[in-house]
């Protein structure tokens, strides 16, 4: 199974460990709307709870051994949605940092 497709399958299923065991301890989500680098700790208390965005659609573009390129469709508790698109870097079999680019949707 892929490195993308097990971080997904952790987040769906909300489970923690599966979820650090597919990141490096020094992954960070560089969050291109504000520049801020998240750490994986910080990540998963927010992706990894109640209070988590919905993910729908996901689909893997394309992965390698040193990037994976994806697609969701995210829903947050307020009703708003985005499409967004992840690019994460791997190395040694670990996801090492993501970058997302989004798209705000029309509420449903």
């Amino acid at each position: 199974m892929s490195i993308v497709q097990k971080l997904i399958d952790a987040q769906d299923n909300q489970d923690l460990k599966a979820y650090n065991e597919v990141l490096s301890e020094d992954y960070y989500w560089l969050r291109h709307s504000t520049g801020e680098k998240v750490p994986r700790d910080e990540l998963s208390k927010w992706l990894i709870s109640p209070d988590a965005p919905k993910t729908e659609s996901s689909r893997i573009i394309y992965e390698n051994d040193e990037i994976g390129v994806a697609h969701y469709f995210i829903s947050f508790k307020d009703g708003s949605r985005q499409a967004v698109l992840v690019v994460y870097i791997i190395k040694d079999g670990k996801i090492i940092r993501s970058e997302t680019g989004a798209t705000s949707m029309p509420k449903k």
